[in-house]
């Protein structure tokens, strides 16, 4: 039997156990739990807007080991929009990194990383910090930059994005591409960003240097493709 990890969830941030408590919007979300947390039933919190932007666990897992392709000299991790902490709690889990850096605005959304860091007996490897990516750049981790690999899995602006045949990253709410692009790359050389599996390759390859090689690395499950990521910087992922 599966125990529930201890503290209460503030308002806004819930467990459900039951398919009768699941607004409709996120019932298909739900149904696939174990698979986006295979540890769902020890007490993962979760927001309902949270369900729409989570990595599956067997994707962050392959994400984290893709990452950590970067160069050793690159020792700290930045995740720039953790979320509920899939995505963190991979890079926490691969070993790979001196210091992990969460970053989430969303106060319900960081509580609910941070719960879910407990879950998976990874807390004590990350620091949290609450705030927009961009300030935090800018200041709080301005330091730690160059050492530093930036992960960014941006809000893609809800599941419209899926409506697209070829998406446009120029449009991509409430983040382009390249306010991403610029924002990362102007203080890091190695950055990974997760974007919609329908994205316009043309935009992306337009960020790629001259004499670098750009990775774009489709993630699939059951033979679907759920994401993309793609690498920029000197990492060895093929």
């Amino acid at each position: 039997m599966a125990t529930v990890a201890a503290g209460v969830p503030p308002e806004g941030v819930h467990h459900y156990d039951n398919a009768g408590d699941v607004p409709f919007e996120i019932s298909k979300y739900w149904h696939q739990r174990h698979k986006i947390f295979s540890k769902y039933d020890d007490g993962i919190w979760m927001t309902d807007d949270a369900w729409f932007g989570v990595t599956p666990e067997p994707v962050a897992n392959k994400i984290a080991e893709h990452v950590a392709s970067a160069p050793k000299s690159k020792t700290t991790l930045i995740d720039a929009f953790a979320g509920a902490g899939g995505n963190t709690i991979a890079f926490a889990l691969s070993g790979r990194w001196s210091q992990i850096f969460a970053v989430e605005k969303d106060p319900k959304a960081l509580a609910c990383a941070k719960h879910n860091a407990e879950v998976y007996g990874v807390s004590n490897k990350i620091w949290w910090v609450e705030g927009d990516i961009f300030d935090a750049l800018n200041r709080k981790l301005k330091s730690a930059l160059k050492k530093a690999v930036v992960f960014g899995s941006p809000p893609w602006g809800g599941p419209t994005y899926a409506d697209f045949e070829v998406y446009d990253l120029s449009v991509m709410q409430p983040y382009s591409l390249d306010r991403l692009y610029t924002a990362f790359s102007r203080q890091c050389t190695d950055v990974v960003l997760y974007l919609p599996r329908t994205s316009d390759l043309r935009q992306l390859t337009q960020h790629a240097k001259e004499d670098q090689k750009l990775e774009v690395v489709h993630y699939c499950m059951q033979g679907a493709s759920k994401a993309l990521c793609v690498y920029l910087g000197s990492f060895a992922v093929g």
